[in-house]
């Protein structure tokens, strides 16, 4: 189990990293606008990172089969960002593995950097840090409201516990800012699934990033992919997967390694092509699969 825990643990610290990474790469980046051929583009930006004015009362998040999961403060950190102080204890006779399914601030599918090993009869103080990179791009100052959905697995990826759902309000609920950051060009909006692109981003930390904003009212989870990418008329290996819960928002990249643009000689990203395939995120089932897509960046 030690070998897993300390590849899992590596990844997060990675994942991690490579969030600080974007985060300050994309800033100094040159950005397009995303319109659709011919037409007016619109622009529209993301918010500071969260205030640090947020604070929380102590709740428990998850009392069940022996694990009980507590936050017990609002802090802040000047490397990792803003986050939840947890309190796991592990009340049951296995050694469990702690994390999450879904992290959902204001409403925004957002990426945690939280993963727990605790042993049997133990416990341990953990911060469930929220991307700074990602409260930014979904123009999230303020964080009012986070949802976890919890899971625990054992040295054999047995499941004690998966999607288990609590929900967390801060000292600024009341002020959270609901607007939908989607400033953009409608790339699609059927099946309960709305899709803008943002910007293109050419300087983006693995090579060019196209920013999407999603947002999901189809009564279902779904999954996301992107199909058929061509980049000024040359085929693309896009590295892109998300999940939207229903009711949630989501802003995502899609990004072009700059290698496959460099073996096709493209300096300037100027006509994308694209298809959706969008699928229910449990049973897989295919829900839409989109006409193909063309737009442009100026």
């Amino acid at each position: 189990m030690k070998k897993r825990t300390n590849l899992l643990a590596l990844v997060l610290s990675i994942t991690a990293i490579t969030f600080t990474l974007l985060g300050c790469s994309s800033d100094t980046g040159q950005k397009k606008s995303i319109a659709a051929p011919g037409s007016a583009t619109e622009t529209g930006g993301g918010a500071d990172q969260a205030s640090a004015d947020e604070s929380i009362n102590e709740q428990v998040l998850v009392d069940q089969d022996g694990i009980k999961i507590t936050a017990t403060e609002y802090v802040t950190d000047s490397i990792w960002g803003d986050g939840i102080k947890l309190l796991v204890e592990n009340n049951s006779a296995k050694d469990y593995t702690i994390g999450c399914d879904a992290l959902i601030v204001n409403d925004y599918m957002i990426t945690d950097l939280f993963s727990s090993d605790v042993a049997a009869g133990k416990k341990s103080n953990e911060v469930m840090y929220l991307s700074s990179t990602e409260l930014k791009a979904a123009g999230i100052d303020t964080v009012g409201q986070i949802e976890m959905y919890f899971h625990a697995y054992d040295s054999n990826w047995d499941n004690l516990f998966k999607n288990v759902y609590s929900k967390l309000e801060t000292s600024e609920f009341a002020n959270m800012d609901t607007t939908p950051n989607d400033a953009g060009q409608e790339l699609y909006n059927a099946n309960g699934v709305r899709i803008v692109g943002k910007t293109v981003d050419e300087n983006s930390f693995w090579g060019t990033a196209i920013l999407l904003y999603i947002e999901n009212t189809s009564g279902q989870n779904v999954g996301i992919n992107v199909d058929n990418m061509s980049i000024n008329g040359y085929m693309m290996t896009p590295l892109f997967s998300t999940t939207v819960y229903d009711g949630k928002k989501s802003i995502d990249d899609i990004t072009i390694m700059s290698s496959d643009l460099e073996a096709n000689g493209i300096t300037s990203v100027d006509q994308v092509e694209l298809k959706f395939h969008i699928y229910n995120a449990e049973s897989y089932d295919t829900i839409a699969d989109s006409d193909a897509i063309t737009f442009t960046a100026q």
